[in-house]
């Protein structure tokens, strides 16, 4: 147990009804996990307000209430702190109820619209490799050294984090990584945390169902190297025109990287091919066994990253290039028929762009490139066309297929994402709304040294479908069907 004043530490605080001196459990912000003598904070969600839930977490045993406004009716005995913003005072208190957990390793989060996976997880494996315990927040798991949890959003929610940074402590981790979501920071998830640095990867299209115009998805970003301290570092890509605005107003010590801009960390491809990348990173060529300009990218910002937190330059390089795909992410392999599938989570019109110019770079034109993709369901609807436009237009065949409908009718998605073809693409394309039937087709259209692009579920193991989850595994699918092919 512990006094409710210690976990109120820095919390900026209206008004008190009742005692700070109570003796509390635990914190939750969900009334239906709420036990004997917990604190329940009542958060007002797009959905549901936590505030219509005050009485229910009182009656199975909240002893304090922290809440933008008193209820009308107060019950004796229960402490009610009234506080401008439930989101941040959560976010602080499960700081402070985890032993400030963030302050005492190097953690250092990675914003951005792409690439955010892709550094987190392979900074996560560099200074694993390099002999340090490490952590990772992503969208695709949670490592607290060695031992994996299952990760359910891009940033968990306050008191996951703490409690997963608090685990890190006490396992004696050094260094943890962690994707900082636009949702994340606009739910002020990731205040009281103390970080190391930010990384800036790009910004584009994206989330705009959630926030209402490509300024405001912006200026959440922006929030975030706002807050980082005088003792951090912010690290941004010079190459995309909003790096420069993230550092506008930054107290951290600014650092860029680019690959077509002068820039503390400078890049250049030397090659670029199905076998990996040949780098100039800094004067210094580094083989490596990633592919794409866009990896190009995210190599840069792992290299910078690792000089800021005081690795040795000569050992990074070493470490760069032995650094492995991660899950999902241009994920490829080659059949005995010779034909090429890739298997990438590009879900976003910038990422799709990205992924196809690199396949496009890497082959010889003589090959057909045939690419299977889709939306998700309710979500980002303006996205959809664009997507089919750049699709069809970067694809010899496109096959436009169900990603995960959730409630909405796949049929109508295709056909918002086939609004974005123009006449003289028409012809390349085919709908078929089983994803599965639609990655057989692909398979079977192919011949030797063709190329299959999957895109959009990546890492996904999952379909989701009306609110029901099937399992779903894109590259495990298209190596079966790969595999009939030979027989």
């Amino acid at each position: 147990m512990i006094e409710l004043k210690e976990i109120l530490y820095k919390v900026a605080i209206d008004a008190v009804v009742g005692n700070t001196t109570t003796s509390i459990n635990k914190i939750e912000f969900d009334s239906r996990k709420v036990e004997q003598d917990d604190v329940f904070v009542a958060i007002r969600g797009a959905i549901s307000d936590g505030h219509d839930f005050i009485e229910k977490a009182i009656n199975q045993g909240a002893v304090v209430v922290i809440c933008e406004s008193k209820p009308e009716i107060t019950v004796d005995g229960i402490t009610y702190v009234i506080v401008e913003d439930t989101q941040v005072a959560l976010a602080i208190m499960a700081s402070n109820y985890y032993g400030s957990p963030s302050e005492n390793l190097k953690l250092v989060g990675v914003t951005g619209t792409n690439g955010k996976t892709t550094i987190a997880t392979l900074l996560y494996q560099l200074f694993k490799k390099a002999g340090f315990k490490v952590g990772l927040l992503s969208t695709v798991k949670i490592l607290v050294d060695t031992k994996e949890y299952k990760a359910t959003h891009t940033t968990p929610d306050s008191l996951t984090i703490n409690r997963c940074l608090k685990e890190m402590n006490e396992t004696g981790v050094e260094y943890c990584f962690m994707e900082v979501s636009s949702h994340g920071i606009h739910q002020k998830r990731t205040a009281g945390l103390e970080f190391a640095g930010g990384i800036f990867t790009n910004l584009s299209h994206d989330h705009l169902d959630y926030h209402n115009t490509f300024k405001e998805y912006r200026d959440v970003k922006k929030v975030f190297f706002d807050g980082l301290s005088t003792e951090a570092f912010a690290l941004v890509n010079k190459d995309d025109k909003n790096g420069a605005f993230m550092l506008q107003n930054t107290k951290a010590k600014s650092h860029s990287y680019a690959l077509r801009s002068y820039a503390d960390y400078r890049g250049q491809i030397l090659e670029n091919s199905l076998g990996g990348l040949l780098l100039k990173l800094n004067d210094h060529e580094v083989w490596t066994k990633l592919i794409g300009s866009f990896n190009a990218y995210n190599l840069l910002a792992i290299f910078g990253t690792a000089e800021l937190l005081g690795l040795e330059t000569m050992e990074t390089l070493r470490l760069l290039s032995s650094l492995e795909s991660v899950s999902g992410r241009f994920q490829y392999l080659i059949s005995d028929e010779k034909i090429t599938a890739i298997v990438d989570y590009a879900h976003t019109p910038d990422a799709l762009k990205n992924v196809l110019q690199t396949v496009n770079d890497i082959r010889t034109n003589n090959e057909t490139l045939i690419t299977v993709v889709g939306c998700g369901g309710d979500r980002d609807k303006m996205k959809r066309p664009v997507m089919g436009n750049i699709a069809a237009k970067l694809s010899n065949k496109v096959i436009f297929t169900s990603d995960n409908p959730r409630t909405e009718n796949p049929n109508q998605i295709i056909e918002d994402i086939e609004k974005g073809v123009e006449p003289q693409d028409y012809k390349k394309t085919l709908s078929i709304t089983d994803r599965k039937q639609a990655i057989k087709t692909a398979c079977q259209l192919a011949e030797k040294n063709d190329i299959i692009l999957i895109a959009g579920k990546g890492h996904e193991t999952y379909q989701e479908i009306n609110g029901e989850r099937t399992d779903f595994n894109d590259f495990e699918i298209v190596k079966e069907e790969l595999k009939k092919l030979n027989k």
